[in-house]
């Protein structure tokens, strides 16, 4: 099967406080790639994992991560699908509940509200994705029409998938919203 043309189309990236984020220019770089143009959101910890000038020369755009004060003009265009790698515990669990504490958060809160497909890909400690809130989690942002990539019966060290699987992923929730649509 050929690969659809993404040429154009906005993904939006959100990354949390993981290891596996400082590898996102590896993403960046796959997405635009593959068509995308790619925008990226931080969480205020995982800011701290990324490297903020690199994403920026990559994408040509301000890595985001806090709220615009209402004057402040609109810096995101309207995104065609999302990515959340890697996503954490606190996150994966605000974002179920609906608590949109930060602008990551909010912003995941919308798309789902928008119809936007969303592909999550929790990365955490084995004891927390043992917690039983983090199942909930999990299968209420499923029934929420999330596409969530994780597999809990991986060893911790193998639940972070490529991020050319994460790619293959998203082209995969794409494909199947365009068919349905």
């Amino acid at each position: 099967m050929e690969p659809l043309n993404h040429q154009g189309r906005v993904l939006y990236v959100v990354a949390c406080a993981a290891p596996a984020a400082a590898g996102l220019p590896r993403l960046v770089t796959l997405a635009q790639t593959s068509g995308w143009q790619v925008h990226v959101v931080a969480t205020p910890m995982g800011e701290r994992f990324i490297d903020i000038p690199e994403l920026e020369r990559l994408t040509g755009d301000l890595v985001r991560s806090a709220f615009r004060m209402p004057d402040a003009p609109k810096g995101l265009p309207p995104a065609d699908a999302v990515i959340v790698a890697p996503a954490t515990f606190n996150t994966i669990n605000k974002w179920a509940g609906g608590i949109a504490d930060t602008f990551a958060v909010g912003l995941l809160c919308e798309m789902m509200g928008f119809g936007v497909p969303i592909v999550a890909v929790p990365l955490l400690k084995d004891a927390l994705a043992r917690h039983v809130a983090f199942g909930r989690s999990v299968a209420a942002l499923r029934k929420m029409g999330v596409h969530v990539l994780f597999d809990p019966a991986a060893p911790p060290e193998a639940r972070m998938p490529s991020w050319d699987r994460v790619m293959q992923e998203l082209h995969s929730v794409v494909r199947g919203r365009q068919t349905q649509g």
